[in-house]
């Protein structure tokens, strides 16, 4: 009896990996084992780097706070530590848009610690 092998669903599976890999470079969009491996490699990149990017955006927020606090005649030691004394709550990414985005209300906080 002749080994019963499923083609369509293997096939499949190719041709679906296939279209996840259009739009790299050379053999990696068409080469099945390499096309695959690039893929399953790229998941990998992609589970590392959501958390990465968290650290990478608080590193930014706290760079444009300290830029704009700099402005103030402030560290940005010096603001953070302030700003919880006051009781002031106000996050990084909130306090970095306001510093980018809206120099006066940032200026308006900074008033109201000094």
């Amino acid at each position: 009896m002749p080994r019963s092998v499923n083609h369509v669903a293997s096939r499949a599976k190719r041709k679906r990996i296939l279209k996840l890999t259009r739009g790299y470079y050379g053999a990696r969009k068409n080469v099945w084992t390499v096309a695959k491996n690039t893929w399953e490699k790229g998941l990998t990149y992609a589970f590392r780097d959501r958390r990465t990017k968290k650290r990478n955006f608080r590193a930014l927020w706290i760079q444009r706070i300290n830029a704009a606090a700099r402005l103030e005649g402030l560290s940005y030691s010096k603001l953070m530590g302030a700003l919880r004394q006051k009781g002031i709550d106000i996050n990084r990414k909130v306090l970095a848009d306001l510093a980018m985005n809206h120099p006066e209300a940032f200026k308006a906080i900074v008033d109201k610690i000094k």
